[in-house]
């Protein structure tokens, strides 16, 4: 168990929590009527609060106690993160859901006392830009993302076709999905390193679970794959211009595009009517990507011009369907890796629910349920806690004979 000194109140969990919910010190000392001054002070160690305040400040960010009386013992150290709105979502949203990742990454280290996960399994490809770093769409830059994609689909022997689940195909090469709900709308997708000890680097994509329709979900899987195979992740990107960054995510949009449609299957499909909207409604069903998205692939390999295009797009939004194409039903996940954990653990008797609740305390994870849940992308009540039903009927001996 993490070690609890019921005398000593843990300031940098305060630091963590508000962080987790994305709030503001000054928000909660006006919700808990208790001074900015004296949360300051306990967050950095200044000051001990007394225990009423605990229990407030505990409720009014819905932290369990315990969480503020532990130390977090866990060895993974995050990484570098990548988000697709860099320019137009907050800052503390963002910090927000780099903590969220964060314990994505501790459970995975308490997890993998318990199960082997798949090894990661990355294509060996290398991504040499231009020494233009704003270099994003020019003739050098779209060859080396068509030849990434290409060794992609080889080394993880997909063909040609339409992939059919690109979670699984992700997750069964050693990169971890995950989706969060309640996630701020500018948000899109993103992916971050982590660190494990005696495992070496592992990759989490995380995706805005909402309104987002499947083919939205797949193509955000695909962009952040390319910003785990072409891009730096051992600088910052924070310190990035908003050029650089844009030229970034152009990038990470382009190989998404050459991954889920393939230069020769695709370009065959779509030639006969490449110039028709109606046709990519059929597209859709068979590739899983949006009509938008293939208009703009079918005009980056020279099957439509520019200027076709954009009579295209006109028509899009004539119609509507620039935000809702027609087929749009909001997506979501797959069973995750960490509900296949679960779930064998479970059904195999190797952990009960408690048992497991049990082994995060004891790295200091000291998270409610439904965020466990959460951030693990589990059904909800996978984590209840409570007493194992024996079933009152069983099969007949004879039955099916």
């Amino acid at each position: 168990m993490a070690k609890m000194d019921n005398n000593r109140f843990n300031g940098q969990r305060l630091k963590d929590a508000l962080q987790f919910r994305g709030m503001r010190m000054t928000e909660l000392a006006k919700q808990i009527d208790i001074s900015k001054q004296s949360l300051s002070l306990y967050a950095n160690g200044e000051n001990n609060p007394p225990y009423e305040n605990v229990v407030k400040i505990a409720k009014a960010l819905d932290f369990p106690f315990e969480f503020f009386m532990t130390e977090d013992l866990c060895t993974t150290a995050t990484d570098n993160t990548y988000f697709r709105s860099q320019a137009s979502a907050s800052k503390l949203m963002q910090n927000s859901q780099k903590m969220k990742l964060e314990y994505v990454a501790k459970v995975y280290e308490v997890l993998l006392n318990y199960v082997d996960f798949p090894e990661r399994n990355l294509p060996p490809v290398f991504f040499r830009g231009t020494d233009n770093l704003l270099d994003a769409d020019s003739e050098e830059i779209l060859e080396q993302i068509e030849l990434i994609a290409s060794t992609v689909r080889k080394h993880w022997k997909v063909g040609m076709g339409p992939i059919d689940n690109m979670q699984y195909l992700l997750e069964s090469n050693g990169i971890i999905v995950t989706g969060f709900k309640n996630v701020d709308e500018k948000i899109d997708a993103f992916s971050q390193r982590i660190n494990v000890q005696n495992h070496g680097t592992v990759f989490v994509v995380a995706l805005a679970i909402g309104e987002k329709p499947d083919v939205r979900l797949r193509f955000d899987m695909a962009h952040e794959l390319g910003h785990i195979l072409m891009h730096n992740w051992d600088d910052s990107n924070d310190s990035l211009s908003k050029d650089e960054f844009n030229a970034l995510e152009k990038q990470a949009n382009m190989f998404a595009s050459a991954l889920l449609l393939p230069r020769e299957a695709f370009g065959k499909d779509v030639a006969p009517y490449a110039t028709n909207v109606e046709f990519y409604r059929s597209l859709r069903k068979k590739w899983g990507v949006s009509m938008q998205a293939m208009m703009y692939r079918a005009c980056q390999l020279g099957l439509i011009t520019a200027n076709q295009f954009q009579y295209m797009m006109r028509t899009v939004s004539a119609k509507g369907w620039r935000t809702r194409e027609p087929g749009d039903t909001p997506g979501k996940l797959n069973s995750t890796i960490f509900q296949g954990a679960v779930d064998v653990l479970f059904d195999g008797d190797y952990l009960t629910a408690k048992e497991m609740m049990q082994a995060f305390h004891e790295y200091g994870i000291y998270l409610d349920q439904k965020d466990l849940e959460d951030i693990m992308g589990l059904k909800p009540g996978t984590l209840t806690v409570g007493p194992k039903l024996i079933p009152f009927v069983k099969p007949k001996i004879d039955i099916g004979e």
